[in-house]
């Protein structure tokens, strides 16, 4: 019997706690689908989806970050054009300037209201939630 499931991820919206405004760090891809994207990828086998979030962080932006809270898993079976992917997005805090690294290609830190138009996958529906979230308390709705 062969199974066909959801891949798991996790993304991670990274909160620069040492700057004004608290901006968030995107990272810009260097594989397909490219474009501005939350740090973050595939959870390993045998990894925690918290660890899989530290694990991340380092490895594309050269962070270590404070995971705050799980924010929301958002699981579109169309989020990613790839495959069929659910990402548990948490929350995290960090201090420091964040470096390019693994399959970022570039990475810059952002305010949330000058957000670059062409991010991947779902990430444009993730920081709207996001900021309704962090400046109203509205969490995002369940389908």
């Amino acid at each position: 019997m062969t199974f066909r499931n959801p891949i798991p991820t996790v993304d991670i919206i990274i909160e620069l706690i040492d700057q004004p405004n608290r901006p968030i760090i995107l990272i810009e891809r260097k594989n397909t689908p490219y474009g501005w994207a939350l740090p973050g990828g595939f959870v390993d086998y045998g990894e925690t989806v918290e660890n899989a979030a530290y694990r991340e962080a380092k490895e594309e932006v050269n962070l270590s970050v404070n995971l705050i809270e799980q924010f929301h898993v958002y699981s579109n079976p169309n989020r990613d054009e790839r495959k069929h992917t659910m990402s548990v997005v948490f929350i995290a805090i960090a201090t420091g300037q964040p470096q390019a690294a693994d399959d970022a290609k570039n990475v810059r830190v952002f305010d949330l209201w000058e957000l670059p138009k062409n991010l991947c996958f779902d990430h444009d529906k993730i920081l709207e939630d996001y900021r309704n979230y962090r400046y109203y308390k509205l969490r995002p709705r369940l389908i």
